[in-house]
């Protein structure tokens, strides 16, 4: 059997072993855009591209956020600010990527909505691996996702046991020898972490990158809830929830709670 080393690889056209289009599966993925209207409503095609999209930087976050998070439990302080900071920069990109969908008129939208009945963004896997992830874990989405396969239960149902950024961040305070068991004791740490940045310079860093995170999620709820209050004003989700008025309890939401908190007391 032969093997092809890395000084065996050729580069420009000699190799032919791969292609731009057979390295990242273009047919697959140009191919993926299907449209329920007939005749085709012009602006449906945006509104599956925007939606891939999301799901394809969903995943990305998934490989970001859960690096920062394992990193974090070998006591790493370095790596995890790289992998948040990246996911902070797609986050931001996801806020804006609303500005695209907005380019579609209210009028546009209601030419394909009612084909897409009833499914809902609420059903998004990925979207609630990120939400648990983070540490808002709400087991009760994974019995209301009835749509799911068993592979998607199965990675929710994970993402429910295993530990969250917040969970591993508490790891660090304790690898650095503060007592973590109570609010109370987390508290004192994170204050004498942010009065003495000299001696943990690394873990205020890491909670700031958290709380970046949080914040730039908080925008994400903002500006969707406006969109489509924009686009569809008081309807109901086409998944059956209250659309604008669902989506507006969302937005209390967060994270880290006790970093917020952490505020009131420096």
């Amino acid at each position: 059997m032969s093997t092809v080393s890395g000084d065996d690889v050729s580069f420009g056209g000699q190799g032919a072993r791969l292609s731009y289009g057979s390295y990242l599966r273009l047919p697959d993925l140009l191919g993926a855009q299907v449209l329920q209207s007939d005749p085709p409503a012009h602006d449906e095609l945006l509104f599956i591209t925007v939606h891939q999209v999301y799901e394809l930087w969903f995943k990305q976050l998934l490989h970001e956020l859960g690096g920062a998070r394992d990193r974090m439990l070998t006591g790493d302080t370095y790596t995890p600010r790289q992998r948040l900071h990246r996911a902070h920069v797609i986050t931001r990109l996801l806020v804006e990527q609303i500005d695209v969908l907005e380019t579609m008129t209210p009028q546009d939208f209601l030419e394909f909505r009612n084909l897409l009945a009833p499914a809902s963004g609420f059903q998004s896997v990925q979207f609630r691996e990120l939400e648990f992830l983070s540490g808002a874990k709400h087991p009760e989405y994974v019995r209301r996702l009835g749509h799911a396969t068993p592979d998607e239960r199965s990675r929710l149902e994970a993402r429910l046991a295993e530990p969250s950024l917040w969970d591993a961040f508490v790891s660090l305070l304790a690898a650095a020898g503060f007592a973590v068991e109570t609010e109370d004791e987390r508290r004192d740490a994170l204050v004498t972490v942010s009065r003495d940045r000299l001696a943990y310079g690394a873990l205020w860093d890491v909670a700031e990158a958290l709380v970046e995170h949080d914040e730039l999620c908080a925008r994400w709820r903002m500006r969707h809830v406006l969109m489509v209050e924009r686009q569809i004003g008081t309807k109901s989700g086409t998944g059956g929830s209250s659309g604008a008025d669902y989506l507006r309890t969302r937005l209390p939401m967060r994270f880290f709670p006790e970093l917020w908190e952490l505020r009131a007391h420096l």
